[in-house]
């Protein structure tokens, strides 16, 4: 299994935002920062803002930032969002099932029980576990406030 880029780009974003939550930040510092595509970043954080997990301010000195404390925003709820299918098999709901032996086989329990496995890691973890005293992190993507 391998997450999209739009949930790999809104988990990064995620992160700068959580990492510089004193002050503003645009899709194109975060676009740099990660060598990323800037018009696909904001895609995805129009989809964050939508969600109402960032808030976009416009104007002269706008920028992004999250709407709420790192530790409340769940890892798990930031993947259902952004993965548009989390099928991993054809049969699993998502998926387009023309599958023959679907009446019959034993796959789809497993491959069930092994996303939800999967989302119940990523909802045990929160933004705040990936940033909180991790001064490396911080090195590398803390803006420096002029």
């Amino acid at each position: 299994m391998r997450l999209n880029l739009q949930t790999d780009y809104g988990l990064r974003l995620l992160t700068y935002l959580a990492l510089n939550k004193g002050h503003l930040v645009t899709v194109g510092d975060v676009a740099a920062r990660f060598a990323i595509s800037k018009n696909h970043l904001m895609k995805v954080a129009q989809q964050l803002v939508q969600a109402g997990l960032i808030e976009s301010v416009r104007g002269r000195g706008g920028g992004l930032r999250l709407t709420q404390v790192a530790s409340a925003v769940s890892l798990g709820e930031v993947v259902r969002l952004l993965e548009a299918d989390l099928a991993l098999v054809e049969c699993l709901p998502g998926g387009q099932n023309h599958c023959l032996i679907t009446p019959a086989c034993r796959l789809k329990g497993v491959m069930t029980e092994a996303l939800t496995a999967f989302m119940a890691v990523l909802d045990h973890y929160c933004l705040q576990d990936l940033v909180g005293e991790n001064p490396a992190l911080q090195g590398l993507l803390r803006e420096e406030v002029a």
